[in-house]
């Protein structure tokens, strides 16, 4: 085996759901990378684990990245020549390096229980000592083993580490990393069933894969010096380079749960994140192009990313800089993107805006809407007045309280309009508020509880102009009835 000439970078994320944000940071940074060079971005599932991997999580992965606008090279539904791409498709390629390691003397069977193994790593605790594995089955004679077959004892499959050696190797972002192999004990290969461990796989399919560039968190630093030692003792050639990226953290600086809050990338599409948004936010969670630039297109993201500008220190991700971003984005979209975007959101509300009335309502509410959203969920309250008929909500039935003449007066005053536009219905009601002297605040607000439902609408003059003339006249009388 050897690593070929060319970048190629990977995401292999486990399929037990939608994508966590550190993980989709993860895959952008290594598409970003791999784009900026030239290279190939591979799309490897790690769905061993057959209590976690579903179809429907498998799914799900896939969706996230697409949303992302992050398309792989390699992968599930995409093919290329290293494949299959689910690692449950490739469990032959993993048994046989298992094999192969065993008859090298470079792992060995371990016919340990786990009863046995909890046993004697509470003694070792009460003597003060390591309490990892003790190497009981590293040495066992052919006797030894056969007596333990015969009993019908299962085995998993350890790495014989090395004694007394060093295991060296640079990260681009954290500079050399050195580990002695008398802090790694020997770890499991294969199950007891035949199935790889992350250790075994991962390393088996970066080398047949020629993966070049390892870009991960920094929570698997531990990880990479028995890598390394499985890749020599498999003969692989070359080392690929390696970037362990800083942790997502909370405003408590601690790792990101959910506890803390939402961490699936499904839940921030769901909520009315713009994929561009979350792109461009995940983008400087450790990375920057310089002091002061916070908006990227994609484009510019591929054409500045450099590795060499990753940080060291945590990141913390902060929703309220997320939902700057998304109104930035949210406010460059033209009134037919918003509208299409929309539609799902007020699916999900409850009431239907797909037909074509519906998309034109969109169309036509959508420049009131730009410069007051931060998400796209937040539009559908804004808006179902204009879709349904609405009953005032508590504030909004305060509002009108008392105001019964004032609201038949401006039904009249706008009743006999004969150009219904928002010029002519803005002049009719500041008119009537003049003559009755009163603020903007008491003069409009009855009107807007009463035709809206509530207090908080796209600006009035222009909403009741899309909800035309003789809907809002028959809301306006009803109110004050």
């Amino acid at each position: 085996m050897s690593v070929t000439e060319g970048v190629r970078t990977r995401i292999a994320p486990a399929p037990s759901g939608s994508i966590h944000v550190g993980n989709a940071r993860t895959a952008l940074y290594n598409w970003l990378f791999a784009r900026h060079h030239g290279g190939t971005f591979v799309l490897r599932v790690e769905d061993t684990d057959r209590k976690r991997a579903t179809d429907e999580a498998y799914g799900a992965v896939l969706e996230d990245l697409r949303w992302l606008g992050l398309d792989w090279d390699e992968g599930p539904e995409v093919g290329g020549d290293l494949g299959p791409y689910r690692q449950s498709e490739r469990l032959e390629r993993y048994r046989s390096a298992t094999s192969d390691l065993v008859e090298r003397g470079a792992a060995y069977p371990c016919y340990c229980t786990p009863e046995e193994l909890d046993e004697r790593r509470k003694l070792a605790q009460a003597a003060g000592r390591p309490q990892g594995y003790d190497r009981q089955c590293r040495e066992l004679s052919g006797e030894h083993r056969a007596s333990y077959e015969a009993d019908g004892r299962t085995h998993v499959v350890r790495f014989k580490v090395p004694d007394g050696r060093t295991v060296v190797f640079g990260d681009v972002v954290r500079g050399e990393i050195s580990t002695q192999t008398s802090q790694i004990q020997d770890f499991v290969l294969m199950r007891s069933d035949g199935s790889p461990m992350y250790m075994l796989a991962t390393t088996v399919d970066d080398a047949l894969m020629n993966i070049t560039h390892i870009i991960r968190g920094e929570d698997l630093i531990s990880a990479t010096p028995r890598q390394l030692l499985l890749r020599e003792a498999m003969a692989v050639a070359g080392v690929p380079v390696f970037a362990h990226l800083p942790l997502l953290v909370d405003d408590r600086g601690k790792p990101l749960s959910k506890r803390w809050g939402d961490v699936a990338v499904s839940a921030y599409r769901d909520q009315g994140y713009l994929p561009e948004a979350m792109v461009n936010y995940l983008a400087l969670l450790g990375w920057s192009y310089d002091d002061k630039t916070n908006i990227f297109s994609l484009d510019e993201l591929v054409e500045h990313f450099g590795l060499e500008r990753v940080a060291r220190n945590p990141a913390a991700f902060d929703v309220n800089k997320l939902e700057w971003l998304n109104g930035h984005y949210i406010r460059q979209m033209t009134p037919e993107a918003l509208a299409e975007a929309l539609v799902p959101f007020c699916a999900a509300a409850g009431f239907e805006a797909g037909d074509d009335r519906g998309r034109a309502v969109l169309r036509d509410v959508s420049p009131l809407l730009v410069e007051r959203l931060k998400r796209l969920d937040e539009a559908p309250p804004m808006v179902r007045f204009l879709f349904e008929d609405v009953s005032p909500d508590a504030k909004a039935a305060t509002t009108i309280d008392g105001r019964a003449d004032y609201l038949v007066e401006a039904a009249v005053r706008l009743e006999g309009l004969e150009k219904w536009a928002t010029a002519a219905i803005e002049d009719a009601l500041r008119t009537l508020a003049a003559e009755r002297e009163l603020k903007s605040k008491q003069a409009f607000q009855p009107i807007r509880a009463a035709v809206t439902g509530t207090l908080i609408s796209p600006p009035l003059f222009e909403s009741l102009e899309i909800l035309g003339q003789q809907e809002t006249v028959k809301r306006l009388r009803r109110a004050a009835a």
